[in-house]
C-alpha cells in the first residue's frame, strides 16, 4: 500500500473534501426476454445467428419490442417511432431510477441542484434533462447537462462533469442519470452485423447522487460518520484513434434509420489498451494495480470482459458483478457500470481505506476510468 501521505493527499486534494456517491438507483422495463424467447419472437432459425444469441453469456434482457402484427410477426418501426419509444420509455425508466436513487440516499427532489442526463439511443430536443425536470417537478432553476451520443463510455465522461460541479458547490446535490432505451436503436434485417448488436443490448436506466458536503439527511462529511459511498478521486481517458470506426451508431440509408455497428476486433483493441489506461489513472497516486480492491467494469460483452480481465490480470471474482449484470440485463450501454456498482454496494464488502476502479469502454474507441476510495 502507498504511504499514508500519498493516500491522504488523494482525499484532501485542494484542501476540500472530494465528491462522494451518496445514492444509487436503477430501473429496467417491465418486459424482459430470454435469448431463446428473442429468437422465437423474431422466428430466427439461422444456426449462425442462433449461436450468437445463445453463446453471449446473457440469459435475459429488458426490452420494449415492436408491436405485433395480426399474423403474429413483429412490425418494422420507422425512425420516428423509434425516437418516440426512446422518449417515452426513457423518461419512465429515468424517473424510476432517480426516485430509487433519492430514496437510497435519504434525499428529496427539492435537494437536486444539478441534473446530468446521458444517452446514446436517440436524439431529443429538448433533451431528457428538461423532460425530467418537468416530469418530476424539479426546481426550474436546476442546472443541467445533456450528454448525447458518446456511447457506452459516456457514464464516466459525464461523471467528470458531475463530480466537478459537486466539488465547486459544496453541500449541494448533483444527480447523474444514464437513460438507454436500446430497443429504440435496433435494426432487424437478419444480417450478421445487426444480429451481433441485437443479441447484446438491453434497456435500462441508472442514477447516482453526488455531493461534496451534507445534503438532506445524508451526511458525508461529518467525522465518525460511515461513508455511504466512495469518494471520486481522479478520472482518466484513453482514446484509440486508429479504431475510431470500430464502434459507431450512424445512419443506414438502406433502412432509413440509425444503426449500431461493432467491429469483431473491438474486444482485443480495448483489452490491449487497458493496462495503458490504468497506468495513466494511477500515475502520481502512489498506487499500483495490486492496491485496487474493487473493480466496477462496463458489461460490454463476454469477449470484452474476458479481454480486459486477461490484460489486467483480474480474477473472475474481480469481475463478478460485471458478468452478473451482463447475464441478467445484457449490455445497458452507458449505465452498465452503475448497475455493477449497485451490486458491489449491496454486498457491503468495501471497507474504509480501500480503493476501486470504475472502467467503461465505447466509441472512439475509448477507455474511461475513475479512481475511487472508501
Amino acid at each position: 500500500m502507498p504511504q499514508e501521505s500519498d493516500t491522504q493527499r488523494l482525499f484532501t486534494g485542494q484542501n476540500s473534501a472530494p465528491p462522494r456517491i451518496i445514492g444509487i438507483g436503477t430501473a429496467v422495463p417491465k418486459t424482459s426476454y430470454t435469448q431463446e424467447e428473442m429468437l422465437d419472437e423474431f422466428h430466427i432459425t439461422d444456426p449462425r445467428i442462433r449461436s450468437i444469441f445463445l453463446n453471449s453469456a446473457i440469459e435475459r434482457r429488458g426490452l420494449t419490442l415492436p408491436p405485433l402484427r395480426p399474423d403474429g410477426t413483429r412490425a418494422t418501426e420507422t425512425q420516428g417511432e423509434l425516437l418516440r419509444k426512446h422518449a417515452t420509455t426513457g423518461v419512465a425508466m429515468a424517473r424510476e431510477a432517480i426516485e430509487a436513487c433519492l430514496k437510497d440516499g435519504g434525499l428529496d427532489l427539492a435537494d437536486v441542484r444539478y441534473l446530468c442526463c446521458v444517452t446514446t439511443t436517440g436524439l431529443l430536443t429538448p433533451g431528457f434533462s428538461a423532460l425530467l425536470i418537468k416530469e418530476l417537478g424539479i426546481d426550474v432553476h436546476c442546472s443541467r447537462l445533456d450528454v448525447v451520443g458518446m456511447g457506452c463510455n459516456a457514464g464516466l465522461n459525464a461523471l467528470t462533469a458531475v463530480a466537478g460541479w459537486a466539488k465547486a458547490h459544496p453541500g449541494e446535490l448533483a444527480l447523474m442519470v444514464c437513460v438507454e432505451a436500446c430497443s429504440a436503436a435496433y435494426v432487424f434485417d437478419g444480417t450478421m452485423r445487426s444480429s451481433v448488436v441485437n443479441s447484446l443490448f438491453g434497456d435500462g436506466s441508472a442514477a447516482i447522487a453526488v455531493t461534496s458536503g451534507t445534503v438532506g439527511t445524508a451526511d458525508v462529511a461529518g467525522a465518525g460518520t460511515p461513508a455511504p459511498g466512495p469518494a471520486l478521486l481522479k478520472f482518466s481517458s484513453c482514446i484509440i484513434p486508429d479504431a475510431v470506426g470500430a464502434m459507431r451508431y450512424d445512419w443506414d440509408d438502406s433502412h432509413g434509420k440509425f444503426s449500431f455497428y461493432l467491429d469483431p476486433e473491438v474486444p482485443y483493441v480495448v483489452g490491449a489498451h487497458a493496462e495503458k489506461a490504468l497506468d495513466r489513472l494511477l500515475d502520481d497516486t502512489g498506487l499500483r494495480l495490486s492496491d485496487i480492491s474493487h473493480w466496477v467494469i462496463h458489461s460490454g460483452g463476454k469477449k470484452v470482459i474476458d479481454s480486459v480481465r486477461a490484460n489486467l490480470g483480474l480474477s473472475r471474482h474481480d469481475v463478478r458483478h460485471t458478468t452478473g449484470v451482463l447475464r441478467d440485463h445484457g449490455n445497458i450501454s452507458s449505465g452498465s457500470f452503475l448497475f455493477s456498482y449497485e451490486r458491489l454496494r449491496a454486498e457491503g464488502v468495501a471497507t474504509p481505506g480501500e480503493f476501486g476502479v470504475f472502467m467503461t469502454m465505447g466509441p472512439g474507441s475509448t477507455i474511461e476510468m475513475a479512481l475511487v476510495a472508501w
